[in-house]
């Protein structure tokens, strides 16, 4: 077993912790890296406030010959992770008299005050109830809408007509769709939809004057020394990134190079990345779990109020879901944050999360006082595998004394 011991602040005893599962936890995810569904694993978990495990194990880099081992600071892509982070970036707007969770998108970007997009609200866009197509898989359909290929398309039409000296409008591009625009009436569903977090980045530039990247990284992430937390490499987080593939190891060499150029339409356009754009490391996302669980304050640093974060991670909406075939079973959700619950799950009923493609996963439970993150990239980066996402959890709250 390849594993590296991280910095704790406790051993597990004093926060009322068996050691002894911390074993299984470390046997569970070598298996999964034997088998090749994931190439490593980094974890951190904390309880009443003191980081008591922390580690990684296997390999940094995808390479056979490359015996390099993933370090507990390895730093590594959150995906969907980020979605929690423009939800309190938007909560301490609210608090702070900028907007409402009620207030119609339109009211703040013109693009969305026509039909069908009049309707929905910020609080629509932050529970993926907005009626907006859903992501690339969610369903079978695989002609379903994609924003992002909107954009691009008319975003070439625009250079092809020489109309560089004119801002292209990339939200009026990419609400140009075939028929009423929406997937389903707003409100009527949830529908995991990942776009509605790049137009709330697009709201807070607008309400703040400050790019929604740069609101994230100053306003939440810097202050609770998330110094390993940003939506962009530098060269000495580049070099401690793990890699899965061969473009990660391209684009990480090119950040240590300084030679890395902009390819995506999202970062050509420098667009909000709020719907999945942020690294951090385990220890990292363990910082952001305990501001959270400790109503946003923590190490004397205040980020929210108590009540903002009662209200943006307590139950706010119950819809049928049909995304990954779910059948319309209902999907509980907060303000950004995962609210489900299952036969699956050993956590408290009060505990929230929430997930990152890839793979990595964040769990809070107010009730037991843990915080729980491990990130764990699959193999070639496919597919979904519940051992490694949805196990582990069980394993971690095994544990509890």
């Amino acid at each position: 077993m390849l594993y590296t011991q991280g910095k704790i602040q406790c051993n597990p005893a004093e926060v009322g912790y068996d050691e002894k599962r911390l074993e299984v936890l470390n046997n569970h995810f070598q298996r999964a890296i034997d088998e090749k569904e994931i190439q490593c694993a980094m974890y951190c978990l904390s309880r009443k406030g003191k980081v008591f495990a922390h580690g990684a194990l296997g390999k940094k880099s995808f390479r056979d010959d490359n015996t390099e081992a993933a370090q507990p600071d390895s730093v590594r892509w959150i995906a969907s992770i980020t979605k929690i982070f423009a939800a309190v970036a938007i909560m301490k707007l609210v608090e702070d008299g900028l907007t409402r969770l009620d207030v119609p998108v339109g009211e703040i970007l013109p693009q969305f005050n026509t039909p069908p997009y009049n309707g929905i609200t910020l609080f629509h866009l932050l529970t993926h109830s907005s009626g907006m197509h859903a992501d690339g898989g969610c369903y079978e359909n695989q002609h379903q809408t994609n924003y992002w290929a909107m954009i691009d398309k008319a975003y070439k039409l625009h250079k092809l007509e020489n109309k560089s000296d004119e801002e292209f409008d990339w939200i009026a591009a990419s609400l140009s769709t075939i028929g009423s625009g929406l997937h389903v009436k707003t409100g009527s569903q949830w529908a995991y939809c990942s776009f509605g977090f790049v137009i709330i980045g697009a709201v807070i530039e607008k309400l703040t004057g400050i790019h929604a990247n740069k609101y994230v990284e100053d306003f939440i992430c810097k202050p609770l020394g998330m110094k390993d937390t940003a939506f962009d490499l530098t060269p000495e987080t580049a070099k401690r990134c793990i890699i899965g593939d061969e473009d990660g190891e391209t684009y990480t060499q090119d950040v240590i190079n300084g030679t890395q150029k902009p390819g995506w339409i999202g970062d050509i356009l420098n667009l909000p990345s709020l719907g999945g754009g942020l690294l951090s490391t385990a220890s990292d996302l363990v910082k952001f779990g305990n501001m959270i669980l400790h109503k946003g304050t923590f190490d004397n640093v205040r980020i929210l109020g108590r009540k903002a974060v009662e209200k943006a991670t307590k139950t706010n909406v119950s819809l049928p879901d049909f995304c990954w075939n779910a059948g319309g079973g209902i999907r509980n959700y907060g303000v950004g944050f995962d609210r489900r619950n299952g036969p699956q799950f050993t956590f408290s009923d009060s505990a929230f999360m929430h997930e990152g493609a890839g793979a990595c996963a964040l769990y809070i439970d107010p009730d037991e006082e843990l915080v729980a993150s491990w990130i764990v990239p699959y193999v070639n980066g496919d597919g979904w595998y519940p051992r490694v996402m949805y196990n582990p959890q069980n394993i971690i709250w095994s544990g509890l004394l």
